[in-house]
């Protein structure tokens, strides 16, 4: 019984993987919202969501977790934003450290700010994780679009992820 029970859950396990890896996430469609929010960590994401604000399908950027040595001029010329733009409608968020820590920090900055609806831009192998933990926090009513952006990850990066992935759906199980 335990031996039927065992290799029944490491065939769940393995399709589960073999589901998360082949099939990532992908880029949204062209739709408008009234925020774009971007955790740090990976590359792409922040070009991506100062894209979607530069094409106008969104008001407002925020950038989740930002190191605190990072100064909003360096910012500003790393990524080619103007002061204007930076002042009016980029906000740096340097509360979080973790996948976890810029799910609270980005439902403090949406009920701070009002925000229906948000664009989450994310690598795609940490899409899952990220919206997952993004929607255990955002107040009701919140509409939430998933813009992946494409990479090439690791096997390693896929495998870590994965589990991530299972131990944040446990501790959301459990209440944590």
């Amino acid at each position: 019984m335990f031996r039927r029970a065992f290799s029944a859950a490491v065939l769940i396990w393995a399709l589960g993987f073999v589901w998360f890896a082949f099939a990532l996430p992908e880029p949204a469609s062209p739709v408008e919202t009234d925020a774009v929010v971007v955790p740090t960590g990976g590359g792409g994401r922040i070009a991506q969501g100062i894209a979607v604000l530069d094409a106008g399908l969104a008001d407002h950027l925020l950038v989740s977790g930002v190191d605190r040595e990072v100064k909003p001029g360096e910012f500003a010329a790393q990524f080619g934003v103007d002061e204007a733009q930076l002042e009016c409608c980029i906000t740096l968020g340097f509360a979080a450290v973790d996948t976890r820590s810029n799910a609270s920090e980005t439902a403090k900055w949406v009920e701070d700010n009002e925000v229906r609806s948000l664009r989450l831009v994310t690598t795609d192998w940490h899409m899952r994780r990220a919206a997952g933990e993004l929607s255990r926090t955002l107040p009701n009513g919140v509409t939430v679009v998933r813009d992946a952006v494409p990479s090439e990850p690791s096997f390693a990066n896929l495998f870590l992820e994965y589990h991530k992935l299972l131990a944040s759906w446990a501790a959301g199980l459990i209440g944590l």
